[in-house]
Parts: structure tokens; C-alpha cells; sequence
């Protein structure tokens, strides 16, 4: 049996299963008092976008996303970008199992080798599964749905139509759920981060990928782009839940980070 290693546990999330249920009641009672409640007019929703910086930033912003995870969803298929390794195409975690603190995620190994097998731009490299864009989710999807099956996918260079040719196929199986993992735009002063960040969600919100090049900026555009993609090929609809900047929580407003997440439905 193969373990996925980690990396940024103890740093990007804590490493303490006290402390990362702490993290969560904190999220949801934040909600609770707030009366920020599940849209019960969201049926089958079918993908998250959450970011994927350290929870005390960005956490709660991913939370609201992971509450709309469907009950008898079987696989959830996250996708991220490679920020330390550079490669061409994707690399898919062919390891057995994920290790997380809440419980171990198990990694459907026959349906990663199967897109393996199907997309020549798909490979495995062990070195780029040393990535937080993808980690980090892997405690929210123990949390909300600990039954479900893990695939992860870490993109390098690539044609976001490759990628969308990849989502949409997943999608024909009602059994999977994408997760797209992006942080917005990266330490601008706190106006300028808003209005970097504003095209983004305008451009995801309207289904127009062109947009997303006139000053969007997202270490995970790739994967926006191929979901926009999917939203603009097919009868989807998608609800911005939350958007907020690291300014909320550390205070600076000269150097920010933005944080947004979505649910898109069939």
C-alpha cells in the first residue's frame, strides 16, 4: 500500500485532528450566527472552485463550497495547479490511499489509471504531488464526505481544452465531483486586488472565458478556464458563495491575496 506524502500539514492545516475540528466548528458557527444557510434552490451541483491558501485565510471561504458536496457522490476529483514542479500536461496521484488526520481518503486507483490510460497528456510524477493546492482540500472532503473516493490532479503547462475535454468526461458520470482549486490575484495593494479579482468573478459569473484574459489573475487559471469552458458548452449554472481578501483576516491592506469559491450545477 502506497501513501500520497504530505507536505504542508502543520503549516497550511493543522496537524492536530482537535485542532482542525476546531477550524470547522469556527467556520460553521460563524455561518449559524450569521443565518447563512445552505440554498435549497441549488439542485445537483456537480463542482466547487475554493482557494487553497493556509485556513486562518482562506478556510472558510472553501468551507462554504464543501457544505454542497451531494450525499451520494462516489468520487470527487480535485484539481489543482503545480506551484513548485514544472512539467508539461497533468500528473495524476497513483498512490493508494491519502493520509489525512480525520481519516485516510482513499484514492480510486482504477479510475486514475483510467484516465492514465485515455489522455497521453496525463502522466505521473511523484514529485509534483508535493503540492498545497491540492492538500489542503483533502481535510474538508474527510470532514464533509469521508466515504467519498479521492482522484488528484496537478496541472503543469497545458491547453485548458485538454483539461476541459477531461472534466467533461468525468461529468458524464453522475458518480463525480470536481473540485477546482485557485487562489485570485497575489499581493496587490487591497483596491487594485479587488479589481483584479472583480473580473475573475464577473468572467466565471458570466461564462466568458475571453475576460478571464483582460486582468484576471489566478495562479489556477487553467482550471477556471476549462470549467468556464464546460459552464459555456453546456446547461450549467454557477453561484459565487463567498469573496474576500486576506485583508480580512491579517489586517494589511497593502499586500493582499484574494480567495473566492463557487458551486457550479447540471
Amino acid at each position: 500500500m502506497t501513501q500520497r506524502p504530505l507536505a504542508v500539514q502543520g503549516q497550511f492545516y493543522p496537524k492536530s485532528k482537535d485542532e482542525l475540528l476546531k477550524y470547522f466548528d469556527h467556520f460553521n458557527n460563524i455561518l449559524q450566527q450569521n443565518h447563512i444557510n445552505i440554498d435549497t434552490n441549488i439542485t445537483n451541483p456537480k463542482a466547487i472552485i475554493v482557494p487553497h491558501a493556509g485556513y486562518i485565510y482562506s478556510g472558510f471561504t472553501a468551507n462554504i463550497a464543501y457544505r454542497y458536496i451531494p450525499k451520494n457522490i462516489k468520487n470527487i476529483i480535485i484539481i489543482g495547479p503545480s506551484h513548485k514542479v514544472v512539467f508539461e500536461g497533468i500528473s495524476i496521484a497513483l498512490y493508494d490511499s491519502y493520509p489525512c488526520v480525520l481519516s485516510d481518503a482513499t484514492i480510486n486507483i482504477s479510475l486514475s489509471k483510467e484516465l492514465y490510460d485515455r489522455y497521453d497528456f496525463i502522466n505521473f510524477y511523484s514529485q509534483a504531488h508535493h503540492e498545497h493546492s491540492t492538500e489542503v482540500q483533502i481535510p474538508f472532503i474527510q470532514y464533509y464526505a469521508p466515504n467519498v473516493q479521492i482522484v488528484e490532479m496537478v496541472y503543469g503547462r497545458l491547453d485548458d481544452k485538454k483539461l476541459y475535454d477531461v472534466i467533461k468526461y468525468l461529468l458524464e458520470d453522475d458518480d463525480n465531483f470536481i473540485v477546482i482549486s485557485t487562489d485570485l490575484s497575489h499581493f496587490h495593494n487591497l483596491e487594485k486586488a479587488k479589481k483584479l479579482d472583480n473580473i475573475c468573478l464577473k468572467a466565471i459569473l458570466q461564462k466568458d472565458i475571453d475576460l478571464l484574459d483582460k486582468g484576471c489573475e489566478a495562479c489556477g487559471m487553467l482550471g477556471i478556464k476549462a470549467l468556464v469552458r464546460y459552464q459555456a458548452l453546456n446547461n450549467t449554472n454557477i453561484k459565487l458563495l463567498d469573496y474576500r481578501t486576506s485583508a480580512d483576516i491579517s489586517g494589511d491592506k497593502s499586500s493582499v491575496v484574494g480567495y473566492c469559491s463557487f458551486v457550479m450545477t447540471i
